[in-house]
């Protein structure tokens, strides 16, 4: 009978305890999922949660190691030893108040609590941070260093436009109108090889400054979209070759002004202009989608 009775008000303490809650990491990363490097979100988010979990577990079951450094920490918030001030260096792109939310720290808060390496780790999830560095000075500050990633290109796919890195990274998919004129690249993987087409387009200004949109046909090569709506067929792997034979061109014959509707550079031997037909009226220049094609 005593038993029993134990056993019914174990089941009954069980039933009354209250369900945990998730994290913080775990809700910061739900919150700004969007704005964060994907396999950063993926890796470092069910990594950090597994590792602390497991380590918690086995080395502080009772949870009396984070008890003991809280209780530090406040012994230190009332002996002064609170952030005075929180300095952030190299910002420049990144949301500024996802930052904030990221870094977790305010003044007034107990030094002694902040971490720096779990805040490091966030602020390196967020999409523009390249690397951070995170310190925090027992006089009250906590001073943090990012480098950010440099805004290099539009990049168009699908209707949907986004700012990418030189790597080819995505940082932005949202108010991208502020960072003025970027060259604009179109189609699947044009993000990965866009830096080395606009490196090539930039030694021949005649055809960069005539050009709006660099298209990925096929992920193998590449045609141009000029401001006019020309399109120029460039060659698979003899990019560099083509682009100088079209400046030439364009600076004997001004090739790239005519109202032509296609100008085929695909063989080195041989020349190929597709007029505008009679009935067709020209592109529109101002269009905000390139067009792409097959071949």
């Amino acid at each position: 009978m005593a038993a029993e009775v134990a056993t019914r008000r174990g089941r009954a303490a069980v039933a009354s305890k209250p369900p945990k809650r998730p994290s913080a990491l775990r809700l910061w990363l739900r919150r700004r999922r969007n704005l964060l490097k994907p396999m950063g979100l993926t890796l470092l988010g069910l990594g950090a949660l597994a590792a602390v979990g497991v380590g918690v577990l086995a080395a502080d079951p009772a949870g009396r190691i984070a008890a003991i450094w809280d209780r530090t920490a406040d012994i230190g918030a009332s002996a002064g030893l609170v952030v005075q001030e929180v300095v952030l260096e190299g910002h420049r792109n990144a949301p500024i108040g996802l930052l904030r939310e990221a870094i977790g720290v305010r003044r007034g808060d107990p030094i002694l609590g902040f971490d720096p390496q779990a805040a490091r780790e966030r602020i390196e999830m967020i999409a523009w941070v390249d690397e951070a560095h995170v310190e925090r000075h027992l006089n009250g500050t906590i001073r943090v260093r990012i480098t950010e990633r440099r805004p290099f290109a539009f990049w168009q796919r699908d209707g949907r436009i986004s700012v990418i890195d030189r790597e080819g990274k995505v940082v932005a998919t949202e108010n991208i109108g502020q960072f003025g004129r970027l060259p604009l690249v179109v189609g699947a993987g044009a993000e990965r090889e866009a830096s080395r087409m606009i490196d090539l387009m930039a030694v021949q200004p005649l055809v960069m400054d005539r050009t709006h949109a660099l298209v990925r046909i096929s992920e193998r090569r590449w045609n141009l979209r000029l401001r006019n709506g020309t399109d120029v067929l460039l060659p698979e792997g003899h990019e560099a070759a083509a682009l100088a034979r079209l400046a030439e061109l364009q600076q004997k014959q001004a090739l790239m002004d005519r109202p032509l509707a296609a100008i085929d550079l695909r063989l080195p031997d041989k020349l190929v202009l597709r007029t505008q037909q009679a009935n067709q009226p020209p592109p529109d220049p101002n269009a905000q989608r390139a067009r792409s094609g097959r071949g």
